[in-house]
């Protein structure tokens, strides 16, 4: 097992020393993990990163080699390193599904547990959430542009590496139909795919060598890339080397629209009427978009999907809601600096519904959640009961969560998909009994 236990902040240890020494760790919190806003201009956001998360816990152990890390940097005391040796997180952990679209106060993840074993989790919970959120909320909205036709994740080269395997993972979530990076194939089992890169074509003599070869390699199926050169004398090669069952051409550079319909009026004219085309060449959504008519049957995405396309972390934080006081009692504790005042307590989340059911509301509350009803469903789920994962039903948790991801957007009233700058497509509400809260502000509730 690979420990995850350094992959925090230097004051997650420091907050636990002066805690321990305090008496403070060991009272019950609850932590709550939510955003204050959407990314500028987004309708919604998409939960993802979960599985990964759980596994974060779950290997969040203090072994020899970084207790002896932390010895001799001089990080914390030896009463705290005593502690650290022994750690695993025994609390409860429950959150939004995986797939799940989310709202500005959404309670994404809900710890409880001493203040000791949650505090300590807070920067790696953050890392994960936080990069496969934006990715997925990315990877939402070109999909939704992308209007059925597949997407290809292929953005490895543009990120941190393992960031590109999680990115792939988040992107597969969101709809993409395959990714190029064979980690996120291995380890996730996402479908993989690729051919060749210009480098194929220019080592070798000339364009046809190429191809042939290609051909050869792969079959008349693959896809060849006919941009190296000449477009036009690329799509008659590669017919004329493939055969008309030529699976698909690709295009990388140049005034995509265009040479789109230029190409498929070539291919069809060559008899290639079955011959795909894909595009690639720094696409987002808004370059997708504007593609939709033309005669494109596929998108290669890379730099803009691994970055959030612009939004690059999904801007989660992660507060304490709730701890015990000196009787045992768990009472409800919030900032209320300017700006970034929270709700206290442990929350409920509920998304109201109307009678055609379609998503009205974001509904979250502490105290007593309302029994569901035909017009409401429930958002959380349990994620770690007593420091155990709670094993999921599904046999495959990436297809559950791409079912739920399909399921949670069709939900949502038709502007969601608007790639114009807009607010939450629906509103958040904060409940108690009888008191309702607005959504364009978080005060402390009573």
């Amino acid at each position: 097992m690979t420990s995850t236990a350094l992959l925090t902040d230097h004051y997650e240890l420091t907050m636990l020393q002066a805690a321990l020494r305090s008496g403070a760790a060991g009272r019950r919190c609850v932590f709550e993990v939510f955003a204050r806003r959407l990314a500028e201009g987004r309708r919604y956001g998409v939960v993802a990163g979960t599985g990964r998360l759980v596994e974060a816990v779950h290997e969040f152990r203090f072994g020899d080699a970084e207790i002896q890390r932390l010895r001799e940097a001089d990080v914390v005391d030896g009463q705290t390193l005593d502690y650290l040796s022994g750690y695993s997180f025994t609390g409860n952990i429950s959150g939004y599904a995986e797939g799940e679209c989310y709202f500005p106060g959404s309670p994404l993840l809900i710890v409880e547990g001493t203040f000791a074993e949650s505090v300590l989790l807070e920067t790696v919970l953050l890392s994960i959430l936080n990069h496969d959120s934006a990715i997925a909320s990315a990877a939402s909205r070109m999909t939704n542009a992308a209007g059925g036709r597949p997407c290809i994740e292929m953005g490895s080269r543009r990120t941190h590496e393992w960031a590109a395997v999680a990115a792939a993972r988040a992107a597969y979530i969101a709809g993409f139909a395959t990714t190029s990076n064979l980690e996120a194939g291995r380890t996730h089992g996402i479908p993989t795919g690729g051919t060749s890169a210009h480098a194929f074509t220019l080592v070798h003599d000339d364009e046809r060598t190429a191809f042939q070869a290609q051909v050869a390699s792969m079959g008349s199926g693959t896809t060849l890339l006919i941009d190296t050169y000449d477009v036009e004398a690329a799509v008659s090669l590669a017919v004329e080397v493939a055969g008309v069952g030529l699976g698909a051409v690709r295009l990388d550079s140049g005034d995509l629209l265009v040479q789109a319909r230029e190409v498929r009026a070539q291919l069809d004219g060559l008899g290639a009427t079955g011959t795909r085309i894909i595009v690639t060449s720094d696409l987002d959504e808004h370059a997708i978009a504007a593609l939709a008519a033309a005669p494109v049957d596929g998108y290669g995405v890379g730099t803009s999907l691994v970055t959030g396309s612009g939004a690059a972390t999904a801007g989660l934080v992660y507060k304490l809601v709730a701890r015990e006081d000196h009787s045992g009692n768990l009472v409800d504790v919030a900032k209320q600096s300017k700006d970034k005042a929270t709700v206290g307590g442990r929350k409920w989340a509920l998304r109201r519904l109307n009678a055609s059911g379609q998503a009205e509301a974001e509904v979250i509350g502490t105290g007593l959640m309302p029994a569901p009803d035909s017009h409401t469903r429930p958002l959380l789920v349990e994620l770690i009961r007593d420091g155990k994962i709670v094993a999921e039903a599904d046999l495959d948790p990436l297809v559950a969560a791409r079912t739920r991801y399909r399921q949670s957007l069709a939900e949502l009233p038709p502007r969601a998909l608007q790639l114009s700058r807009g607010d939450p497509v629906i509103g958040t509400i904060y409940q108690r009994e009888a008191s309702l809260i607005r959504p364009d502000r978080r005060p402390r509730l009573p």
